[in-house]
């Protein structure tokens, strides 16, 4: 068989993960897919398919009619029984419910996620006159509050790339395979700090996506698209130092072409890397939760700081639209302005 790319061997297992997926939705949600992967991502249609689940789990649990019957058995017309209070009921039982045996919650940005699914569910259906009403539309969406963003400061950042590379906050069995892994960590941490990079752009890279002459990684963006993303110094040589361990480590064995391996010589996957994060960032900082997504946003940080140009910053981090960063970078703007208030002085103090 063919040997595929990481990202094509993802698209391939969301593929079969989604096909799973609608085999336990209303046979008509199969339609819906269909139809709306032109302009979704697979990663989109999995988290549509998991949300209309639950929503038909609610259904089967509340409404007589669904009741009496296999969910995969609903009927298209149900959907033009359901009213806006229905699904404002169905808000208020994702706060909490329990489903198979495991506690599930979701916040205000949780609920207005789901109620986001069903819209572009009930749109669908509405635009094609297969139904005849969208009761989603007449249900507020929940107000989102501003979360803080956790970043970390410069001196952390410094921190955190000590401990990676000396190990002494680690505990005796975690600093027997740091020998065997610092290089690696220290080249992954400072690439993520140092570019901004997703976790997922991080484990999808190979050795040929490299070109230390421009000092570029070509990465494959959440779209599908391939851009490339420049480093600076103390990446370059973190990453030259790690490759020439690799070289060594994989000598007999030239065929896998991930640039970042696991201890078992083969792809590291994003679960690892998170789970990397979280040990070493423990050792700097109990107080924040610090994961790849985290150190995103610290580099987002510090590029914006340095820079004060908030479109060279969305360019970089792949944001599609300007104001998702400002949003993220509001609290940055406004630390600026308070910086004026002590900038210009009235009066020379006596």
């Amino acid at each position: 068989m063919k040997e595929h790319t990481y990202h094509e061997q993802v698209n391939i297992d969301n593929a079969m993960k989604l096909r799973t997926l609608i085999a336990s939705l209303p046979k008509f949600c199969s339609d819906f897919f269909r139809g709306i992967e032109p302009s979704t991502s697979s990663r989109t249609r999995i988290a549509y398919a998991y949300d209309l689940r639950t929503f038909f789990i609610f259904l089967h649990e509340n409404n007589s009619y669904c009741r009496s019957m296999d969910i995969t058995k609903i009927p298209l017309s149900i959907l033009d029984q359901i009213k806006a209070v229905d699904i404002e009921e169905y808000l208020d039982y994702l706060k909490y419910y329990v489903k198979d045996g495991t506690e599930h919650t979701n916040d205000e940005r949780g609920k207005m996620r789901k109620l986001a699914a069903l819209r572009t569910f009930y749109n669908y259906y509405y635009k094609k006159e297969l139904i005849e009403k969208n009761p989603a539309l007449l249900v507020t969406m929940p107000k989102i509050h501003d979360k803080n963003i956790v970043r970390l400061d410069v001196d952390e950042v410094a921190s955190l790339l000590d401990e990676v590379e000396q190990g002494t906050g680690l505990t005796k069995k975690q600093q027997q395979f740091h020998s065997k892994t610092k290089l690696r960590d220290l080249a992954m941490l400072s690439l993520l700090l140092g570019t901004g990079i997703r976790v997922s752009e991080c484990v999808g890279l190979d050795i040929t996506d490299i070109d230390f002459k421009n000092g570029g990684i070509k990465i494959h963006r959440k779209g599908g698209n391939e851009v490339v993303v420049y480093f600076g110094e103390e990446v370059e040589l973190a990453l030259l130092n790690y490759l020439e361990e690799r070289e060594l480590i994989i000598a007999e064995d030239k065929s896998q072409n991930a640039l970042f391996l696991s201890l078992q010589n083969k792809r590291i996957n994003v679960r690892s890397v998170e789970n990397l994060v979280k040990k070493y960032s423990k050792l700097v900082t109990q107080l924040k939760n610090i994961t790849p997504h985290k150190l995103r946003s610290t580099y987002g940080t510090n590029l914006y700081r340095e820079t004060g140009d908030i479109y060279l910053v969305a360019d970089v981090l792949g944001h599609k639209d300007v104001n998702t960063t400002k949003k993220h970078y509001a609290a940055i703007e406004d630390e600026r302005r308070r910086s004026a208030a002590k900038a210009v002085r009235l009066r020379e103090k006596l």
